[in-house]
């Protein structure tokens, strides 16, 4: 069994809120990414990735995204 630690998880909507910083534009560090977000959904996970500049500098699109993903079933 893979274990992971996710920044933001509601449990409620089965909702993982990704945010990451320029390592996630290495090869490596996306494929592994994508790895894991394969699994994550395996256990019925919706993961959704933000970039450490889109949270700061277009939060409204961020909040936006996360709101759809709310609302989406």
């Amino acid at each position: 069994m893979q274990i992971f630690t996710v920044i933001f998880y509601c449990h409620e909507a089965k909702l993982v809120i990704d945010p990451g910083g320029k390592i996630h534009d290495l090869k490596e560090q996306n494929e592994y990414d994508g790895g894991r977000t394969h699994d994550l959904t395996e256990h019925d996970l919706r993961v959704i990735r933000f970039t450490n500049e889109e949270v700061e500098r277009n939060i409204l699109m961020v909040l936006e995204e996360i709101r759809n993903a709310l609302t989406e079933n």
